[in-house]
């Protein structure tokens, strides 16, 4: 029983921390009550590696990380529509892909179009974006051997992942969450998602009723 205590008390602990790394506009209800569809893009990784690679490879390995998160919260929120009935919808990221080739935009030079920009390329109400400092090779796998030494040293903390949502006509800030990534966050990319967004699935706003919704009621 006691132990059954603890693991809640734990669990209660990272869910405050979460919330306290989230930031939502005041003005998101009203921006976002239209809002019906929105786009997954890559997210912009900065690798920070302790092995030699070259130019050309730290590219295609901070691509490959880039595209690996936008997979993960893809994957998320699929799974998550199936237990719960969200007022919006996620543009299948194979489209977001194309359209985006297709209008000659790529990884490389996506950071210079506006979310506004982008929004009415792809069609959308929204953009979910973000950035990720890594000095692993999240999608890999995260070192699984456990070492008291690294926590204290910092050996054990891998990087920092920021997730916002954009609004596609104003172009202006939603919500943004923010979290370091350590041994204890996730084994990989796609566990590191699952597991953040479950502790801040109170504080996703559009895990609640729209505010027209509400009023109606």
């Amino acid at each position: 029983m006691k132990r059954i205590l603890f693991f809640i008390t734990l669990l209660s602990c990272f869910a405050v921390i979460a919330q306290k790394n989230i930031y939502e506009s005041p003005n998101f209800d009203d921006l976002s009550s239209d809002h019906n569809l929105l786009a997954i893009i890559p997210f912009l990784t900065n690798l920070d590696l302790n092995e030699k690679v070259s130019k050309s490879e730290q590219k295609r390995l901070e691509q490959n990380e880039g595209y690996a998160v936008q997979n993960a919260l893809e994957t998320y929120f699929s799974e998550r529509s199936k237990k719960k009935k969200l007022p919006v919808q996620f543009q299948n990221i194979k489209n977001t892909t194309a359209i985006l080739a297709k209008n000659n935009i790529t990884y490389e030079n996506i950071d210079v179009y506006t979310t506004k920009q982008l929004s009415e390329i792809l069609g959308v109400d929204g953009i979910i974006s973000g950035t990720l400092d890594l000095n692993i090779l999240l999608s890999s796998g995260v070192p699984t051997e456990f070492s008291f030494t690294d926590y204290i040293s910092g050996g054990a903390n891998y990087g920092r992942i920021g997730i916002k949502i954009s609004d596609g006509k104003s172009g202006k800030l939603l919500w943004k969450y923010e979290k370091e990534i350590n041994k204890k966050t996730g084994k990989n990319t796609t566990d590191l998602i699952d597991r953040m967004m479950k502790l801040a699935i109170r504080k996703f706003p559009y895990e609640r009723e729209r505010k027209r919704d509400r009023i109606k009621d």
